[in-house]
């Protein structure tokens, strides 16, 4: 395996203790990471879920994303892909500005070392394995995302929320997803914001709104024309 690390700085944290350990909280933007009630079932439900996954799994298959974080999202569907015993690879890319440094990495990482392949992600960086290829994308994705070359099969809008980071969330972005995404393509997201929602149809999807995860009623599924 290969790593490259992103030439930008730590992401400032205060941690939350919870009953599924500890989890890290942006003081840039004020939110957590993932949802307090479990991330690891969040990001099944949302993430997964959302986008027909696992059951959509295939060589080659790409999913894109807004927001690395922890790395969780990418892991779990790794796990997924293993899981589902498709052969092949699959492909990840994540857009990202802020990205956690090592230590914080491991910390946020640790509660999921048994359900998921954690050892992995020592560092948020491009990474190879003998049946994925991760991508990072480092920086403002209001700048990288309109000149990105790639296709996605199923994006994963996973930016902190639009009250507290809007800039991740605008129409431009929105609609730069709908150009980089495969016919029948999907997006899935925690959030439920009509503006999002308005975003996601004028980019050229059709947008359901469905139960969300945990406390949270509505989430936002998304499928692009065939």
């Amino acid at each position: 395996m290969t790593g490259q690390t992103t030439p930008l700085p730590d992401h400032p944290l205060d941690w939350r203790e919870t009953d599924h350990g500890a989890v890290p909280v942006s003081l840039r933007f004020d939110d957590p990471f993932y949802s307090l009630q479990g991330g690891l079932a969040e990001t099944r439900h949302v993430f997964l879920a959302g986008n027909g996954l696992p059951d959509r799994l295939r060589d080659g298959f790409h999913v894109a994303e807004l927001g690395f974080g922890t790395g969780l999202n990418f892991l779990t569907t790794l796990q997924a892909f293993r899981d589902a015993g498709v052969a092949g690879r699959l492909r990840f890319t994540s857009f990202e500005a802020y990205p956690l440094g090592p230590a914080a990495l491991s910390r946020a990482l640790a509660p999921f070392a048994s359900d998921l392949p954690t050892a992995l992600l020592t560092q948020v960086g491009d990474l190879t394995g003998p049946d994925f290829d991760l991508a990072i994308v480092a920086g403002d994705a209001g700048q990288t995302l309109p000149r990105w070359d790639g296709v996605a099969d199923a994006w994963f809008l996973d930016g902190f929320s639009p009250a507290r980071n809007p800039g991740l969330w605008t129409p431009q972005i929105i609609a730069s997803v709908g150009a980089h995404t495969a016919a029948d393509g999907t997006a899935a997201t925690y959030s439920a914001a009509g503006h999002v929602r308005q975003s996601l149809a004028e980019a050229g999807f059709a947008v359901s709104r469905v139960p969300g995860f945990g406390a949270k009623r509505h989430m936002t599924i998304a499928r692009k024309a065939a």
